[in-house]
């Protein structure tokens, strides 16, 4: 991919701000020919440190709600202004994906990147916390990190170097993910694997994180030809 968008969030202070493979080049290509207008009220769900949320407001010119557990809100409202966004714009708020603070009909869209698999692994998830939450029409755009093919059953050593079995149980293949979320009331129109692997793990194990630092004892040892990421968009009906 050409990351035409991502290339001006590609500075050393906003790289900080990244929690795992980059999810700024995750975006854009996760909303590659997208059917959310301009303007719509949009939930990115696990926002973290609010960099996925700048991008999809200036890029994209959604309203959006940041909502993450793990950050702090202020902080995240920090740096909104910072980046020269208004409140109207948008807005930061603590929450849990399972206990979402939001009421029926909320938005037109919801964008999750790198945080769905680890809450949306319960075939009930869409239907009881997610779905309510979306107008009917409303569209679902997921980008998670997963596994060419599901080998839980027996991991390959170079996995084991950085993750333990109960980490990487949050990671499955396509299949699964289409077994999940077919079980709920949404439409179902991809899941796919997407072509981001290689450059987004190479952003994020050029951090300095503690975590990153850890994962490249499995990538250095060539765990990534285990990996991918996967593309799911859904439509409430």
């Amino acid at each position: 991919m050409d990351y035409s968008k991502s290339k001006k969030y590609d500075t050393p202070e906003l790289r900080a701000k990244i929690m795992g493979p980059n999810p700024v080049k995750l975006a854009e290509e996760l909303l590659q020919d997208h059917q959310i207008p301009a303007g719509a009220r949009v939930l990115d769900l696990g926002s973290g440190m609010g960099l996925t949320s700048v991008f999809l407001v200036k890029e994209y010119g959604f309203h959006v709600v940041a909502a993450d557990l793990w950050s702090e809100p202020e902080e995240n409202r920090k740096f909104f202004a910072e980046m020269g966004l208004a409140p109207t714009q948008i807005e930061a708020v603590k929450a849990d994906a399972c206990a979402l603070p939001f009421g029926p009909e909320t938005f037109d869209a919801v964008v999750s990147v790198d945080s769905y698999n680890y809450f949306g692994r319960d075939a009930a998830y869409l239907d009881r916390h997610l779905l309510p939450v979306v107008k009917p029409g409303g569209l679902i755009y997921i980008a998670i990190p997963g596994m060419m093919h599901d080998c839980h059953a027996d991991l390959p050593p170079e996995l084991l170097l950085s993750w333990t079995p109960d980490q990487l149980d949050y990671m499955h293949d396509p299949a699964y993910w289409h077994g999940m979320v077919s079980q709920s009331a949404a439409e179902v129109l991809e899941v796919s694997e997407m072509q981001s692997n290689e450059e987004v793990w190479a952003d994020w194990l050029a951090c300095e994180n503690e975590y990153a630092v850890n994962d490249r004892k499995s990538m250095n040892a060539g765990a990534g030809k285990w990996l991918n990421f996967i593309r799911i968009v859904l439509r409430k009906p």
